[in-house]
């Protein structure tokens, strides 16, 4: 009983949680890539797609594999602990992949910026 609950509530969780940041990445760097892509508005968006595609395979096909558990739940405790650090791995992810993206997107548009003014 606590195990199917904890998978359901978990995947329901992650994948709001996903769905949001995904969304909420692809509104608000859409910004940043038309200044990286120097106006290419053709260009910022098909790259934001991309990112934004690559982005639901990670994270999704994460939450996936990491559904799996061989913690017996015996009460509620262990639901809540157990889903609490699937939950947090999956925030970590979704943090890291950010940073790493805009970390990417920032030394390219610099490169960009650098060999525009030579």
């Amino acid at each position: 009983m606590y195990v199917a609950g904890c998978y359901f509530s978990y995947l329901a969780i992650s994948i709001a949680v996903t769905v949001w940041v995904a969304r909420t990445l692809h509104r608000s760097g859409r910004v940043f890539l038309l200044d990286a892509f120097h106006g290419n508005a053709p260009l910022a968006e098909s790259v934001n797609q991309l990112l934004v595609v690559g982005f639901y395979l990670v994270n999704i096909g994460y939450i996936a594999l990491a559904l799996k558990t061989a913690d017996p739940l015996r009460d509620l405790r262990g639901v809540i602990e157990l889903e609490s650090g699937k939950i947090g791995v999956v925030l970590l992810i979704l943090g890291g992949m950010h940073f790493f993206n805009m970390f990417v997107l920032a030394k390219m548009r610099r490169r960009t910026t650098h060999e525009s003014v030579a």
